[in-house]
C-alpha cells in the first residue's frame, strides 16, 4: 500500500479509537466522579482548578481531536509525508500526542475517582511523569517505525548551471537567508525585556511577577538571535555555514568530503518544521520554505540549508570539486 494511503487510513482509524476512549473513559465511571471535577493542580497534590463534567469531557475530546484533524489534513495534503524527516515527525506526533491526551485523561479520572468533592482529589506526582515518559516513548517508536526508506532524489531536484573555472581562477559565492517572522518575534521579545527592565528600575513591577516569565523571554531572545538568519560561503577548499546574527556556530565542510551539490525545493512540512531538523546524515537547516542548497557527502549523507540563489552556490561547489579531481 502507498505510504500516504497507509498514513491516512491509520490516522483515521487510530483517531476514531482515541476519540472514543477520550469520551468513553469518563462516561464509563460517571457515577463515581464529582461534578465539578478537579482539572488543574498547582504545587503539591491538591487541586486549584475545576470544570463541570460536561466541560471536562469536551476539553479532553478537543485536546485530542484538534491535533488529530491537523494530522489528517497534512496527510491528505501529502507534502509532509514526502520525505523521511517529515514522516518521522508526522508519525511521532500522531501517536505521541494521542498517548499524551489519553494519559492526561486517565490521570485526571483516577485522581477524581470516588471523591465527594473536587477539592479532595489527589494527583500523585509520579502520574504526570509517567504520562510524559510514555508519550515520548510512543513518539520515538512511532517515528522510527514510520520513517520509511531513505529519501530518493525527487523530481524537484534542480541540477546547477554548468560552471567551469579557468586554471588559476578563484571564485567566491555567499548566499543568505532571512526569516522576517522570526526577526519580528525576536525584536518584540527584546522590546518586552527592555520594558520590563525599565519598569523594574522604576520600581513599578514586582520581581515575583517578572521572575516566572523572565527565563522564557530570555530563551526566545537567544533562540531568535541564533536562528533568524543564516549564510553559506563557498570559497577555496571548503563550505562554511554560519547561523544567526554573529554567524556562530559556524560549520566548516571541506570539499574533500563532498560528492556533489544541487538545488532542491524543500518545505518545513516535509522536514518536520522550522529550525535544525533531522539527524546526522540527513539534516536540514530550515529557516524558510523553498529553494535549498543540498550537499551530498561522499559517505552518503546529506545536509540541506534553505538559502537564496542555491543553484549558483551548488554550481561553484561542483566546479571546485571538479578542479580538485583534475588537478
Amino acid at each position: 500500500m502507498n505510504p500516504r494511503v497507509t498514513a491516512r487510513v491509520t490516522a483515521t482509524a487510530w483517531g476514531l479509537l482515541v476519540t472514543a476512549a477520550q469520551i468513553g473513559l469518563p462516561l464509563a465511571v460517571r457515577d463515581r466522579l464529582p461534578d465539578p471535577m478537579a482539572t488543574h493542580w498547582g504545587p503539591g497534590d491538591r487541586p486549584d482548578g475545576s470544570q463541570s463534567f460536561t466541560a471536562y469531557v469536551l476539553t479532553m475530546t478537543l485536546f485530542w481531536v484538534v491535533p488529530w484533524i491537523v494530522a489528517l489534513v497534512t496527510a491528505v495534503e501529502g507534502r509532509t509525508l514526502a520525505r523521511r524527516q517529515g514522516r518521522m515527525a508526522w508519525w511521532g506526533a500522531l501517536f505521541g500526542l494521542s498517548v499524551l491526551a489519553f494519559g492526561i485523561n486517565l490521570s485526571s479520572v483516577l485522581a477524581n475517582l470516588d471523591v465527594t468533592d473536587w477539592t479532595r482529589a489527589e494527583l500523585e506526582v509520579v502520574h504526570p511523569l509517567l504520562v510524559i515518559a510514555a508519550a515520548l516513548a510512543a513518539a520515538v517508536l512511532a517515528g522510527y517505525l514510520g520513517r520509511g526508506g531513505p529519501d530518493e532524489l525527487s523530481d524537484e531536484r534542480r541540477e546547477p548551471p554548468s560552471l567551469r573555472l579557468r586554471p588559476g581562477q578563484r571564485a567566491v559565492w555567499v548566499g543568505h537567508v532571512f526569516n522576517p517572522w522570526l526577526a519580528l518575534i525576536t525584536v518584540a521579545d527584546a522590546v518586552v525585556l527592555l520594558v520590563l527592565a525599565a519598569l523594574g528600575l522604576l520600581g513599578v513591577t514586582d520581581g515575583n511577577v517578572v521572575g516566572p516569565i523572565l527565563p522564557g523571554l530570555l530563551i526566545v531572545l537567544v533562540v531568535g538571535l541564533l536562528t533568524t538568519q543564516a549564510s553559506v560561503r563557498v570559497s577555496g577548499d571548503r563550505v562554511v555555514i554560519g547561523i544567526g546574527l554573529l554567524r556562530v556556530p559556524a560549520r566548516r565542510i571541506p570539499l574533500s568530503k563532498i560528492e556533489s551539490a544541487w538545488s532542491e525545493e524543500r518545505y518545513p512540512s516535509q522536514v518536520g518544521g522550522w529550525g535544525f531538523r533531522g539527524l546526522p546524515g540527513g539534516a536540514t537547516i530550515m529557516l524558510r520554505g523553498g529553494e535549498c542548497l543540498v550537499i551530498g557527502y561522499r559517505t552518503g549523507g546529506r545536509l540541506a540549508v534553505s538559502v537564496d540563489d542555491a543553484a549558483r552556490g551548488a554550481s561553484l561547489i561542483n566546479a571546485l570539486i571538479a578542479e580538485r579531481v583534475e588537478s
